[in-house]
């Protein structure tokens, strides 16, 4: 009986466990080539705890490589849409929001990867174990590296259809599913037990008024053992959580798909949402925005969703321009979309993606946050 408490108390610290982050982020590379390859475009980056190895989604493919870019390798195989990553230090594993749709993206995706196939909709966070990513051409479906748990939340917001004035909508909260996912504290805390949070992709229709929040689900993955199913593109399982712990909103003024990365940063004590600017006239569109992880969520009526009677929102941080006729803050930052992740004491890795003849690719530089309200970050050269 001793030991199975013991065993208990040591797998409670190990999910209590806080985001592993370089002790010396400085001495990290400042810049690593990625690429080109005959894929995707660059859509998240993830750095181990041990800061051994590197994990790029390239849209339909995921690559691991060193510290200095050399390929160790790679899972291809997809025929959904791989998104944002973040490595769990809890489980040693990589994370990454999979989404398989009927619409101009998905079948983009299908017609890139020359499938005539048609898939169900559905919305997935993949689990890769990536101590057995050992070499190119791995299967995601075959290879026994990868598992999916399934999001009926997700799913049932972007299938709904909700009434807005006298019109009705397709997708409620404008969902287009899932994109920016990180692990990080329950939002009013900087500390504590790591959930993973992941933030819808949203529609940019300029003709409603309920698309213009981020919306943030958080998941306690401590018990996802009992969802988890290896990918079947040819029979997609339905197993996964009936709810998140928690869902939130973060108000910014509608998006060009949401969130594209999210990350949490302790040093910062920050949620950092990167996007593609909007296009609503109202409102700055900024490309990047800081979420004030210690402030408390509030209950309050969301702006422009009548048919939710409350939600709990989460304050955009005191940081970045200001837009005088909104309030809301953020900044012009030109990368972030396609790639960022936390090192550790302010220093951060983004993504500055590139198409060419060869294919996509991505440069990896270095940044330090400079806390100057014009410019979230500076280039560490």
């Amino acid at each position: 009986m001793k030991n199975l408490i013991l065993i208990a108390a040591l797998m409670a610290a190990l999910f209590a466990a806080p985001s592993a982050q370089a002790q010396n982020p400085s001495a990290l590379e400042r810049e690593i080539a990625s690429g080109p390859f005959k894929a995707g475009h660059i859509q998240g980056i993830a750095l181990d705890a041990k800061q051994e190895y590197i994990y790029y989604s390239y849209t339909t493919m995921l690559i691991k490589t060193d510290r200095k870019g050399n390929i160790v390798g790679t899972v291809t195989g997809l025929l959904g849409h791989l998104g944002d990553l973040d490595y769990n230090q809890a489980d040693g594993r990589v994370y990454g929001s999979l989404e398989y749709k009927n619409d101009a993206i998905g079948r983009g995706i299908l017609n890139m990867e020359n499938s005539t196939r048609t898939l169900d909709n559905a919305f997935y966070i993949a689990i890769f174990d990536v101590d057995r990513i050992t070499r190119v051409g791995m299967d995601a479906e075959k290879d026994g590296i990868m598992t999916t748990v399934y999001l009926p939340t997700v799913l049932d917001d972007y299938l709904s259809e909700v009434e807005l004035g006298t019109e009705k909508k397709a997708h409620r909260l404008g969902c287009s599913g899932i994109d920016g996912l990180a692990f990080g504290p329950k939002f009013g805390s900087a500390t504590g037990k790591e959930y993973l949070t992941v933030a819808y992709g949203v529609y940019s229709e300029l003709d409603r008024t309920d698309n213009d929040y981020q919306v943030l689900l958080q998941y306690d993955v401590s018990a996802w053992a009992k969802y988890e199913r290896p990918l079947s593109q040819a029979a997609m399982h339905q197993m996964g959580p009936k709810k998140p712990t928690g869902q939130y909103f973060v108000f910014t003024g509608n998006t060009n798909y949401g969130v594209q990365n999210l990350e949490y940063d302790t040093y910062t004590r920050s949620w950092l949402l990167a996007v593609y600017n909007g296009r609503k006239e109202q409102y700055p569109n900024y490309s990047l925005y800081a979420v004030d992880a210690v402030a408390k969520p509030v209950k309050q009526t969301l702006q422009g969703v009548p048919y939710i009677k409350k939600g709990s929102v989460v304050p955009l941080k005191e940081s970045g321009l200001k837009d005088e006729k909104t309030g809301l803050r953020g900044w012009m930052f030109p990368v972030g979309s396609t790639g960022m992740t936390s090192l550790g004491e302010g220093y951060f890795y983004f993504s500055h993606n590139y198409n060419s003849e060869q294919g996509q690719g991505s440069t990896i530089r270095m940044y330090r946050y400079s806390g100057r309200h014009d410019a979230a970050f500076d280039l560490v050269k």
